[in-house]
């Protein structure tokens, strides 16, 4: 064993022991094939002791394991000698880091820090939660049971629900205002997230809203409406109708998560149109780029290969809807929506609306010379627009 795995294994020993621990996490594969993704350590009190908690993080599933303090030290060494290369251990008065690289070498690093709180070791503590699945709407939604148990079979989709509000929470907060939040949600289907972020800025947010949802589909805009109205819900309606022949005025917020193909370059040439102060989209169904682009693979090897094109059309719709979006005064971000095993459009583009004048010209050529590069004649979103194609 290597001295300084030997070394971490002896201060991890003695944190546990000493009441020093705070948690450690181990992550950085060694083999990017290994199903298991990270693992994180905490002490936990339990009625028969105490013991400590290794949560074992794989792609698809989470799996809890309680281990006494020898049993800890002989799982770390294993996962360490397995499957990780990096260690880090905080405590309440100072971080250990391991890292082990490629060739064997390892490298220690201690770092002193501001004395920490002891962390809470109460080991059923409610978990904190944007949204709370006791609500009544959930159930009406087919989510949760009538006790508010989210449902094995939609544990994923409440997960994907939370990580969905957690990333439009920053987004919205600058926004709150005395007036209600104008917010539209293209594309509502059965409408999870129109009810998510309605309970989210109504109960925790404190921001009065008015929301609404569209959505073709006739027996879905009946269904949501007649939860939202049981549910006593202000300010929660659904519509029926398309992106493309809603009618839009002034708002605040448009939405559209999953629209497929140029219906995103629709929903965002409307909130732009719009003067939207915040537009979101979890764009769907890359085929108008992929058809336009006339690059040789000469010149781009990888267009040769048919599924390295089909990903190279779909980065090149997203880079120019950002940019385009930029070019109307819009801070553009592109980040992931959710983990790839819930869903394989993880994709979220958002556009705040600055506050500052963007370089149109700088930006212009930035458009034609990516469109040129491959190609591309016209991007649907400067149809959309009514634009003259950069």
């Amino acid at each position: 064993m290597e001295d300084k795995l030997k070394q971490f294994l002896e201060i991890f020993d003695s944190a546990m022991r000493q009441g020093q621990l705070v948690k450690l996490t181990l992550s950085k594969l060694r083999r990017r094939s290994d199903d298991l993704r990270n693992v994180y350590v905490k002490p936990v009190r339990l009625k028969s002791g105490d013991f400590f908690s290794f949560e074992h993080k794989y792609q698809s599933r989470h799996e809890v394991k309680n281990l006494s303090a020898d049993q800890a030290v002989e799982t770390i060494k294993a996962l360490l000698e397995l499957h990780f290369l990096q260690a880090d251990l905080f405590g309440l008065q100072q971080d250990i880091s391991l890292t082990i690289f490629t060739s064997g070498k390892m490298k220690l690093k201690t770092r002193e820090v501001p004395k920490r709180e002891s962390p809470d070791m109460k080991h059923d503590r409610q978990k904190k939660r944007l949204l709370d699945p006791a609500s009544p709407w959930w159930f009406e939604l087919g989510l949760t049971d009538r006790e508010g148990r989210v449902l094995p079979s939609m544990q994923h989709k409440f997960k994907q629900i939370n990580r969905y509000v957690e990333i439009l929470a920053p987004l919205l907060k600058h926004l709150q205002k005395e007036n209600p939040l104008k917010i539209l949600d293209m594309g509502a289907g059965k409408g999870y997230l129109t009810f998510a972020l309605h309970e989210y800025l109504t109960n925790q947010g404190n921001q009065n809203v008015t929301i609404t949802g569209v959505e073709m589909r006739t027996d879905l805009v009946s269904k949501t409406n007649h939860i939202a109205s049981n549910s006593n819900l202000e300010g929660l309606k659904f519509d029926a109708g398309s992106i493309s022949d809603y009618p839009i005025s002034q708002l605040d917020v448009l939405i559209a998560l999953h629209a497929c193909d140029t219906a995103t370059d629709d929903a965002i040439a409307a909130g732009i149109k719009a003067e939207a102060k915040l537009i979101v989209c979890a764009p769907c169904c890359h085929k108008q780029i992929r058809k336009e682009m006339s690059a040789a693979p000469e010149q781009h090897p990888a267009l040769q290969f048919g599924i390295l094109m089909e990903r190279q059309a779909e980065i090149l719709t997203d880079t120019l809807r950002a940019l385009i979006m930029e070019y109307h005064g819009y801070k553009s971000q592109i980040m992931e929506f959710v983990e790839l095993e819930h869903s394989p459009k993880n994709l979220l583009l958002t556009g705040v609306k600055a506050k500052s004048e963007p370089d149109k010209t700088a930006l212009a050529n930035r458009i034609s010379a990516l469109k040129k590069e491959y190609g591309i004649r016209e991007h649907f979103l400067e149809k959309a627009l009514g634009i003259t194609p950069f």
